[in-house]
């Protein structure tokens, strides 16, 4: 009564149920029924997959194309490039990190989905440069240029996708690319590979023909309504403090196209509500999870979190170390629960009044944001209990704990440029 139903009725959660459990997950049930999504993968991985390294890339491109959610990108990538990996010798321990490091980092990096709009929430009323959530939702993406974690976990995916890194960190990792080039075997002798049969599942009626129109029209309609906008207010008209986002408005037109073009196309009214409510139901638990999450931020105005911590170390924190110390903690924090929506919900409440007590230009508070943002995703995305880590095991047909081993030496690897990074910018500015 004092924490729960005050935090999910708000405007805000609202917002979020609307985008990331109808609609988003929503798009991703009708085209289990539509197969636009998998006739997608198919088509492109024709033009472009001639071996290992052409596969791990292709997962790679797929991962940014599925990048409206961490959860949602996880299952939708490594269901779609598992079949084509699998005929191209890829260790399965390869292509979970692709997935895996292509989920939650692009979400952050290319932001047209809910995470602004959650993020926004977070810090309304924390400090004077956020007093409604559209100026938090504004400050998340003007500070895409410096959430670095995001930015090296994509390039060194890339790198590592196209074998082009002159070392792979970790010898497991190693020793899975060997393994699977020179034998043929996707997992090692002992693994034991999660199964993922119903993610992969396609439940396509015989009498319909998926097509391309079935993936393109709905990912059209949602990013040219969520990206051109904002295009087209922030560059061309100069409304940099006010850019005009339609993110919610996106994803129900995408939904919108998706149902009528399968409706056009002869799937009946029946299949296109099934699909579309075995999306929302699929994405539940995930929604249920985020209401616990925001009711976290309830609980930390109400105990005095924030104006404690800043109380105690507002005068001892240097501003050179805060960056890299923030990022830290919501390495810990994210690692230890497995989340990094409810890592934003316990730190940023508390982080950002503490980087303005330690100063108020708004280029530091930018730092101490991004780092916030890229700290969580790292922790997230190494911990064996994330949801992200276990589906992307599940969509790959991986080992759970070959995967974390293999992926933890390339994301720290991130992690520590990201580190170094912010306290190079710390410097200069001070």
């Amino acid at each position: 009564q004092e924490f729960l139903i005050p935090a999910i009725g708000t405007e805000d959660f609202a917002l979020i149920l609307l985008v990331y459990l109808w609609a988003l997950g929503g798009l991703i049930g009708l085209w289990t029924r539509t197969g636009g999504a998998l006739r997608f993968a198919n088509w492109a991985s024709g033009k472009i997959v001639r071996g290992p390294r052409t596969a791990k890339f292709f997962a790679w491109m797929m991962g940014l194309v599925f990048h409206q959610g961490g959860t949602i990108s996880t299952v939708l990538t490594g269901a779609t490039v598992r079949p084509i990996s699998d005929r191209h010798d890829v260790a399965h321990e390869e292509i979970s990190y692709v997935v895996d490091s292509t989920a939650s980092p692009a979400a952050t990096l290319i932001p047209f989905n809910v995470w602004p709009i959650y993020v926004g929430g977070l810090v309304v009323g924390t400090i004077p440069l956020f007093e409604t959530a559209q100026d938090g939702i504004a400050f998340f993406f003007s500070s895409l240029p410096f959430n670095f974690y995001a930015i090296f976990a994509i390039i060194l995916t890339l790198l590592f996708s196209w074998e082009k890194l002159p070392f792979v960190p970790g010898k497991k990792m190693r020793a899975a690319i060997d393994r699977a080039r020179t034998t043929g075997k996707l997992d090692r002798d002992d693994a034991n590979p999660l199964t993922s049969d119903e993610l992969t599942k396609q439940q396509v009626p015989d009498d319909y023909a998926p097509g391309l129109v079935d993936f393109f029209g709905p990912i059209g309609a949602l990013l040219g309504v969520a990206i051109i906008p904002y295009v087209v207010t922030y560059f061309i008209m100069g409304r940099t403090d006010e850019p005009t986002l339609l993110i919610a408005e996106a994803f129900v037109l995408a939904v919108l196209a998706g149902m009528g073009i399968a409706l056009a196309k002869g799937l009946s009214l029946q299949e296109t509500i099934d699909g579309f409510v075995d999306g929302c139901r699929g994405v539940t638990i995930g929604a249920s999870i985020l209401a616990l999450a925001v009711t976290l931020k309830e609980v930390a105005d109400a105990v005095g979190t924030a104006a404690y911590v800043v109380a105690t170390l507002g005068d001892v924190i240097t501003p050179v170390v805060l960056p890299g110390l923030l990022m830290v903690l919501c390495m810990l924090i994210a690692f230890s629960t497995g989340t990094s929506w409810g890592t934003y919900a316990v730190v940023f409440p508390v982080a950002m009044p503490l980087a303005w007590a330690v100063s108020q230009d708004p280029f530091f508070i930018t730092l101490c944001f991004a780092s916030v943002v890229g700290g969580s995703v790292f922790g997230d995305q190494c911990s064996p209990i994330s949801d992200t880590t276990i589906l992307s095991s599940l969509a790959t047909g991986t080992d759970l704990m070959d995967h974390v081993y293999t992926q933890f030496p390339l994301a720290l690897a991130a992690g520590l440029m990201a580190m170094v990074m912010y306290a190079l910018l710390v410097i200069g500015f001070v």
